[in-house]
């Protein structure tokens, strides 16, 4: 794999992390609310651990966008 495909492929995984991310998020909180009324319920949790995931995918996005910015700060100076 060379370095333009390597820059391609960490801009589309970023792009994945980042839609992942907002979704699981917004799941997150949106069932969260529904837990709040309804505490008995598993969807508190579920919810937590929602948002934790869209934040871990977020921040494997601005890992991908880090590492793609610097490959190209690399062959700029080259």
């Amino acid at each position: 794999m060379d370095r333009e495909q390597a820059v391609k492929q960490a801009k589309f995984s970023a792009l994945i992390a980042r839609t992942a991310g907002v979704v699981a998020i917004a799941g997150g909180f949106v069932g969260g609310m529904y837990g709040l009324e309804h505490p008995e319920t598993i969807w508190l949790r579920t919810s937590l651990g929602l948002i934790v995931t869209g934040l871990l995918a977020q921040g494997y996005a601005l890992v991908c966008t880090a590492r793609r910015l610097w490959g190209r700060e690399e062959s700029d100076r080259r």
